[in-house]
């Protein structure tokens, strides 16, 4: 990427390519030492949370409500959305989220923090597989 991302592209590339469960796009949307932090998966290095992420998604549709930037010109971005998540078990494990994503200078995503109450989909996601021990 020679331009950095615009905050509006990089959340619609992100949430096309997470609802296609498109591994190579959102990786690239990431720098390569980019992390993730999740309520389920714990933090992880994105290049491992992604695949685990998909193998366990059979669908899922992604609804933004709105992109928000930090007011103090920090390269920081959150995106609140609904993830209507299909476990790959077919369980619906449907929730809002806020995502907060950390950019680099180059506009990529260094860390994202996941933001959102496990308590309408820990049964479904915990039943289908044991816990994940964090990286």
């Amino acid at each position: 990427m020679t331009q950095p991302l615009t905050p509006s592209t990089l959340v619609e590339r992100y949430l096309a390519a997470l609802e296609r469960s498109d591994l190579d796009a959102v990786l690239a949307l990431f720098t390569p030492s980019g992390r993730v932090h999740s309520p389920l998966y714990g933090e992880r290095p994105a290049a491992e949370f992604y695949p685990d992420l998909f193998t366990d998604t059979a669908s899922s549709r992604l609804t933004l409500r709105r992109v928000m930037s930090a007011v103090d010109g920090a390269p920081v971005i959150s995106f609140w959305f609904r993830f209507d998540w299909v476990l790959a078990d077919g369980s619906p494990a449907p929730f809002t989220v806020v995502d907060i994503a950390e950019l680099a200078p180059d506009g990529r995503i260094e860390t994202l923090h996941i933001v959102y109450d496990t308590a309408s989909v820990r049964e479904a996601f915990d039943a289908r597989r044991p816990p994940l021990t964090p990286a």
